[in-house]
């Protein structure tokens, strides 16, 4: 069994700073509201539904039409995070949840946007470059892309690539849920959900291209190369701008090496035999990048304090 099985999964809580899980699903149901608040009140002024589509969801979504795309870029990146239907954003936040949390606590809290944003793009340059040259396509010429789907279907392919044995519910007879099947399940009804719809087809290339991304960016990551390090850093930069020097955590590189605690820190509080303060680190590594960055020893050290608890 897995022994990443044991531990806790992190929950959807509200107050939980870095479960970056939760933050992409309040963003996403924050925009999904103001849409259709915004919706709402065209319709009341007598502008029209199409008036909306055409002013509002014009420039968020993504265009069929490469030469508009060239014109709009910031679709590329806007149309992730664009509902305004009720059913794919409750759809999208859910296997977002569901997926989201697994890699979160397998890679850390560092993983999730990066990923989500790069599959997400990634995958509505394959929906335009499909609308283009699959035959049939350009018939839905006037259709645009948006929505989660894509950025989850990268969550999900790529946590699934880093784990596939990993077991949800162990608890359960047999010892639980592999992860792919799961991921079987989602791959069937995303699928399933296109293709009998004819024009959901062009979404089959954005699902397609987004897998890809998943796929690669997890498996450089286990290789130890981090694709979204650069992304992660400019973030930090941005949101500690105004933060004291000394109040900066700087979060733990998943490859960087444990060095001895310095002479002149202050005392701190044991755990056992586990020195409190070597305890936090050890939980803040395993928040940044998941519980398969840790060491062996560092690894004993959490069993060792989880035995001096008992």
């Amino acid at each position: 069994m897995h022994t990443l099985e044991k531990e806790k999964l992190s929950g959807l809580s509200l107050g939980a700073g870095k479960n970056m899980v939760t933050q992409l699903i309040v963003i996403n149901l924050t925009i999904f509201i103001f849409l259709l608040f915004t919706m709402v009140i065209y319709q009341m002024e007598n502008v029209g539904k199409a008036r909306f589509y055409q002013d509002i969801m014009g420039n968020l979504a993504v265009p069929a039409n490469p030469a508009m795309v060239l014109h709009r870029p910031w679709t590329l990146f806007t149309g992730i995070f664009t509902h305004v239907e009720v059913w794919p954003v409750f759809s999208n936040m859910v296997w977002l949840w569901c997926f989201g949390s697994i890699l979160q606590h397998l890679a850390g809290y560092l993983r999730i946007i990066p990923l989500y944003i790069f599959g997400g793009i990634v995958g509505n340059i394959f929906y335009v470059l499909g609308m283009q040259f699959i035959p049939g396509f350009q018939s839905f010429s006037s259709a645009g892309a948006m929505g989660a789907a894509g950025s989850v279907m990268a969550i999900a392919i790529g946590v699934t690539a880093i784990a596939p044995k990993y077991r949800i519910f162990p608890l359960l007879a047999g010892g639980g849920i592999p992860l792919w099947v799961i991921s079987v399940i989602y791959l069937a009804l995303s699928i399933g959900a296109r293709v009998t719809t004819r024009s959901e087809l062009v979404y089959l290339p954005l699902l397609t291209g987004s897998a890809i991304a998943g796929y690669l960016y997890m498996t450089q990551w286990k290789k130890g190369h981090d694709w979204g390090s650069g992304f992660n850093k400019i973030t930090f930069k941005l949101s500690h701008m105004f933060h004291p020097a000394s109040a900066i955590n700087v979060p733990p590189d998943r490859h960087q090496q444990d060095t001895a605690t310095d002479e002149t820190t202050p005392p701190f509080k044991r755990v056992g035999n586990v020195p409190e303060q070597r305890l936090n680190e050890i939980l803040e590594k395993i928040s940044a990048n998941g519980i398969t960055s840790l060491t062996e020893e560092e690894k004993e050290t959490l069993i060792r304090a989880s035995r001096s608890e008992k």
